[in-house]
């Protein structure tokens, strides 16, 4: 094939427009607000899992979520909203990936997590046209279920033995410069992901607080670790989006961004500037919200059962 020509085929092209028809009249019906915010921003994601593109002069950077811009929106008032937008993320391409990918990303004011992952539940079983009926576990279930592993309290060297028994292909060693999140990872990609069925949907919430990012963390009680109020939602062990109950509290946000930029510093990696036009929304009060991102991309790529993101989208990275 021209490497001129699209990757994907045009009847698959007319049913990407099909489904975000059928995204548009989801939100229309119940009232939520359609939005856009800027591509470009004077401030970069912290999170020093993602990385984000910068112009020239590094003085403005492509989204890597609408989040920021979308939570300001909320602090002025605007109610429900959602937004399907392009955004962009530093990351090698793969099966899986493409680092200019289209978002479905959507806040609902006085919803809790539950409720919001029981709309996500409603809308995906829809576009998929899934039969069975999900499955939900907490992080901490899936991971006794399967591993015998109670993940809020395993230390380090116990995670350490977990990784090196059940993915001895990684020759682990002792690797003490890995951190608890990345070995957890490690088995929720390797070891748990694989389990999950393709003919549904599965949630994993309640995470480990030191994967919270912006999620709001419920302290702990004597009979409950504290968790971050994070969801994930899977195809098989296809990841489709993430969700929060989000954290509103301006100065734990201010927290967890400096806390992000100084692990990134730790690790060499570029620092960035914060946001402040964010944090000024933040203390002036974001109202109780839960929110997730979509990856639109992802969807048709398990509607249409493609392995590859090039089989869904007009150009990829390398012919763009």
């Amino acid at each position: 094939m021209p490497t001129w020509e699209p990757s994907a085929s045009l009847e698959l092209l007319k049913q990407r427009a099909q489904m975000l028809s059928e995204l548009r009249a989801f939100f229309f019906h119940r009232n939520v607000l359609e939005v856009e915010t800027p591509a470009l921003s004077q401030a970069a994601n912290s999170d020093p899992y993602i990385e984000s593109f910068s112009l020239s002069n590094e003085q403005h950077f492509l989204h890597t979520s609408p989040e920021y811009a979308m939570k300001r929106l909320l602090a002025s008032g605007s109610g429900d909203i959602y937004q399907i937008c392009k955004v962009w993320r530093s990351e090698e391409a793969g099966n899986n990936h493409n680092p200019e990918f289209t978002l479905l990303e959507w806040y609902r004011v006085g919803f809790n997590y539950q409720q919001l992952m029981r709309e996500v539940e409603l809308l995906l079983t829809s576009l998929l046209s899934l039969k069975k009926s999900s499955k939900f576990y907490s992080y901490q279930q899936l991971f006794v279920e399967f591993l015998q592993l109670n993940p809020h309290k395993a230390d380090h060297s116990t995670l350490i033995n977990c990784v090196r028994k059940n993915v001895p292909e990684l020759e682990i060693g002792d690797k003490t410069n890995w951190l608890k999140q990345d070995l957890l990872d490690v088995l929720l990609t390797h070891c748990l992901e694989p389990t999950f069925s393709s003919e549904q949907l599965t949630f994993i919430y309640d995470y480990p607080v030191t994967q919270s990012a912006l999620a709001n963390i419920r302290v702990a009680t004597p009979t409950e670790e504290a968790v971050a109020e994070r969801f994930e939602v899977y195809l098989g062990s296809r990841e489709l989006g993430n969700g929060y109950q989000e954290l509103t509290d301006a100065d734990k946000n201010s927290q967890v961004i400096a806390s992000e930029l100084a692990q990134r510093k730790r690790q060499n990696q570029k620092v960035f500037p914060k946001d402040k036009y964010f944090l000024q929304a933040m203390e002036c009060g974001m109202p109780f919200t839960s929110g997730v991102a979509i990856g639109i991309d992802r969807l048709l790529m398990c509607k249409f059962n493609k392995s590859h993101i090039q089989e869904v989208i007009s150009f990829p990275w390398d012919t763009a």
